[in-house]
C-alpha cells in the first residue's frame, strides 16, 4: 500500500480527465473529453485535433497519443483499440452513445 502498487483508482471527472493528460504530455490542453463509464479511461482531444488515450495502468494511469495507425473496432457502445505501440496493449472504453462520433473522428488523426 505505502508505495501505491494496489487500489482501484479510476477517473472521476472530466477535470481528472484533462489533469492527468496535462500531466502524461505537458502542455495537452484538452477541449473534448468523454469518459469511460467505468473511469478505467477516457479519450481527449485537443484545439489541434489530436487525440490523447488514457488507461489504467494498475494504479495510475498511463497515455497514448493517437495516430493514423490507430486500430478502432465500434461495438454498439464500446469502442475498442490498439496503438502504433505494442506495448500499450489494446482497450475497450464504454463510451455509452459517444462511442460512434468518437470512432469516426479517428480517420482524421495525422500520421
Amino acid at each position: 500500500r505505502g508505495m501505491a502498487l494496489g487500489g482501484d483508482r479510476r477517473i472521476a471527472s472530466i477535470d481528472e480527465a484533462k489533469q492527468l493528460a496535462d500531466e502524461a504530455h505537458f502542455g495537452f490542453a484538452a477541449v473534448d473529453v468523454v469518459l469511460d463509464r467505468a473511469g478505467y479511461g477516457a479519450l481527449l482531444r485537443d484545439g489541434a485535433g489530436r487525440v490523447m488515450l488514457l488507461r489504467r495502468h494498475g494504479a495510475h494511469f498511463a497515455a497514448r497519443m493517437l495516430d493514423s495507425h490507430t486500430g478502432a473496432r465500434l461495438d454498439r457502445n464500446f469502442i475498442t483499440l490498439t496503438t502504433s505501440d505494442p506495448h500499450f496493449g489494446t482497450v475497450t472504453l464504454d463510451l455509452g452513445a459517444q462511442a460512434q462520433e468518437w470512432a469516426g473522428s479517428f480517420r482524421r488523426l495525422a500520421t
